[in-house]
């Protein structure tokens, strides 16, 4: 099988379905996007997943399969997205049990495969035919913090007028609350000022 690695690109709100999220993934040698509806629990767990330094008080469901799988001596080696049927994705995902190399494999829904895959570093695949049938080209700008959305954003949440200090505990408190959105916001915030004193 000729397999294509993707890299998570970003997560935003769908524009197709209320109350759920785009996962968009993008195969680097062509710049072919794969967008994945996934639901809100799934990107929020992929985003914590992401960011390293956020740590919920308690673990959430992904992290506890990840403490599993490690407590049993195995690791992800990969992710596999590797069939669309009627717009929904079948991925599996691939362990390997550090003592004896014996592989396991195991049938799961993308969203949580990805939410796995961003715990352990492990690489995400596809398909040729997923790509053919399901990705897009499309150039997407990120929004950068001159941007007058991106300031508006910032400022209706008061972000930009509290101290490193304020902000620090914004985010504990956030955390402690498992409001995961607001966090990721303060975190940005923390990383734009942290980038300008660099």
């Amino acid at each position: 099988m000729d397999l294509k690695q993707l890299v998570i690109r970003g997560i935003s709100y769908s524009q197709t379905q209320s109350g759920a999220y785009a996962l968009l993934l993008e195969h680097e040698e062509t710049n072919v996007k794969l967008p994945v509806v996934i639901g809100n629990f799934e990107a929020q767990s992929i985003s914590l997943g992401l960011e390293k330094d956020i740590h919920p008080p308690r673990p959430l469901t992904h992290d506890l399969f990840a403490k599993f799988i490690s407590d049993t001596k195995h690791s992800i080696a990969s992710v596999i997205i590797y069939q669309i049927v009627d717009g929904v994705f079948f991925s599996n995902i691939n362990l390997l049990n550090d003592e004896t190399g014996q592989a396991v494999v195991l049938d799961a829904r993308t969203s949580d495969a990805v939410a796995m895959a961003v715990r352990f570093d492990a690489p995400i695949f596809t398909t040729e035919d997923v790509l053919s049938e399901a990705g897009i080209l499309l150039e997407i700008e990120e929004k950068r913090p001159e941007d007058p959305e991106f300031s508006e954003l910032v400022s209706d949440q008061s972000l930009s007028s509290l101290s490193m200090e304020d902000l620090q505990k914004l985010l504990e408190d956030a955390v402690k609350d498992e409001d995961f959105d607001t966090a990721m916001e303060i975190q940005e915030e923390i990383k734009r000022r942290k980038k300008k004193i660099e």
